[in-house]
C-alpha cells in the first residue's frame, strides 16, 4: 500500500488531543473517515485533519463498510472499546484502541481472541512507552543492568486534577476513575520494564474520600459531587508468580505533595532506577553508593536527541509502519490484557475487602 488509510471513531478529546495531530505528521498515513455520535465533531475533525474526499459518519458500522479503509483508531469511552474494536477487526481492519484495552477484562479477552482469529493487528494506546526516558530505561532493563527486578512502584498521583469533561466521572461508561484512567499507564510501564506479566495475587482499595467535596480546588474547575461516581484514588499491592512485588498508586485528588504521573521506580539485584527527578539510576560500585542521572537531550544516540518527535507522534508512526510493513506492534494486546486483568482485580478486591488470586 502507498498510504495507510485511517478511520477515526470518536472525535472527542483524546482524538483531537493525541491521535489526529499525531497521525497528521505521519507521511505514510491519511485520515479518510471520521465518526462521532455528535456529527458536528466529526465534521470539525475532517475540516482540520481529513483528506478532501474524507467521509463523515454518525454510525461507526457504516464507516466499517468502506473496504478501502485499512486502520481504525478507537477513541471512544471505555465501555465501547471492545464492541467497536471487535466489529472493526471482523470487518478486516487493523485496530489501535485507546487505553485501557476495555472496560472489563472479559471484553479485553474477546478483543484478543478476535484479533488472533482474524489475523489483524491490534494495539493499545499506551503512549508513555514511547517517551525517551521510558525507551532508555527499557533498554537498560532488557540488558540486565538492574539485575532481577523484584520490587517496583507504579506512580500515577495527581494532587487536584480531576477531569470534569466528557464521561470521566461516570462509572457506567468508564468502569472507574484514576485507576483505570492514569493508573493503567503506570502499571503498563512497570510490567513492561520488568517483562513480567504473571500476577499471582492482588490486594487493593479504591477510595471516595474527596469526591463529594463542594467547590473543590481543581485544575479544571470544581467538579459536581453528584456526577462523581468513580473513585478519587486507588492503591494496590500486586505480587507476581516469581515473588516480585508491585505497588500501584493512583489519584485524581489526594492530599499529597508527592505528585508523579506515568512514572516508575524499580529496584533490582544489581541496581535501581526511577523517574522521580528525570531518569536516575542508583546502586553500589566499589563499596560506594552512586546516583547517575541520564541526560537525554545531549546527543549520543540519535533516537533520543531533542524533542522533535513526541511520544504521541512516535506511537502513531511506529503503528502505521507496523501495519504498512507487517511488523510486530510495539504494544502487544496480550500485555494490555494483563493490565486490564490486574486493574479489575484491584476493583474487585476493594469491593470485597479480600485479596484476589489469579489461577
Amino acid at each position: 500500500m502507498s498510504k495507510v488509510r485511517v478511520g477515526i471513531i470518536g472525535c472527542g478529546g483524546i482524538a483531537n488531543g493525541k491521535h489526529l495531530p499525531s497521525l497528521a505528521q505521519v507521511k505514510d498515513a491519511e485520515i479518510v473517515a471520521f465518526c462521532d455520535i455528535i456529527v458536528e465533531k466529526a465534521e470539525q475533525a475532517k475540516a482540520k485533519y481529513g483528506t478532501e474526499e474524507a467521509k463523515v459518519y454518525s454510525d461507526y458500522k457504516l464507516l466499517l463498510q468502506d473496504a478501502s479503509i485499512d486502520v481504525i483508531h478507537v477513541c471512544t469511552p471505555n465501555d465501547s472499546h471492545a464492541v467497536i474494536s471487535i466489529d472493526a477487526l471482523e470487518a478486516g481492519k487493523h485496530v489501535l484502541c485507546e487505553k485501557p484495552m476495555a472496560k472489563t477484562a472479559a471484553d479485553a479477552r474477546k478483543m484478543l481472541e478476535v484479533a488472533k482469529r482474524t489475523g489483524k493487528k491490534l494495539s493499545i494506546g499506551y503512549n508513555n512507552r514511547y517517551r525517551a526516558d521510558s525507551r532508555y530505561l527499557k533498554e537498560a532493563c532488557d540488558a540486565g543492568e538492574l539485575g532481577e527486578i523484584y520490587f517496583a512502584k507504579a506512580h500515577a498521583i495527581r494532587r487536584r486534577a480531576v477531569p470534569t469533561w466528557g464521561v470521566f466521572l461516570d462509572e457506567e461508561k468508564q468502569g472507574g476513575g484514576p485507576l483505570i484512567d492514569i493508573g493503567t499507564h503506570a502499571l503498563d510501564l512497570v510490567l513492561w520494564m520488568m517483562d513480567n506479566y504473571k500476577p499471582k495475587v492482588v490486594l487493593g482499595r479504591a477510595y471516595h474520600k474527596l469526591s463529594q467535596n463542594e467547590n473543590a480546588a481543581n485544575a479544571w474547575g470544581p467538579w459536581d459531587p453528584k456526577q462523581f461516581t468513580v473513585e478519587d484514588s486507588a492503591f494496590a499491592m500486586i505480587t507476581m508468580e516469581n515473588g516480585a512485588t508491585v505497588i500501584l498508586e493512583s489519584s485524581w485528588a489526594l492530599n499529597s505533595l508527592e505528585v508523579d504521573e506515568a512514572k516508575v521506580s524499580l529496584s533490582g539485584t544489581k541496581a535501581g532506577a526511577d523517574m522521580k527527578d528525570g531518569l536516575r539510576f542508583n546502586g553500589e560500585h566499589n563499596s560506594r553508593l552512586y546516583v547517575n542521572k541520564v541526560e537525554l537531550n545531549s546527543g549520543g544516540v540519535a533516537f533520543y536527541e531533542g524533542a522533535s518527535e513526541t511520544a504521541e507522534v512516535l506511537e502513531a508512526s511506529m503503528w502505521i509502519d507496523a501495519v504498512k510493513n507487517d511488523k510486530e506492534t510495539f504494544v502487544k494486546p496480550e500485555q494490555a490484557l494483563v493490565v486490564s486483568e490486574i486493574l479489575e482485580a484491584i476493583y474487585e478486591s476493594s469491593r470485597t475487602g479480600k485479596a484476589v488470586y489469579f489461577e
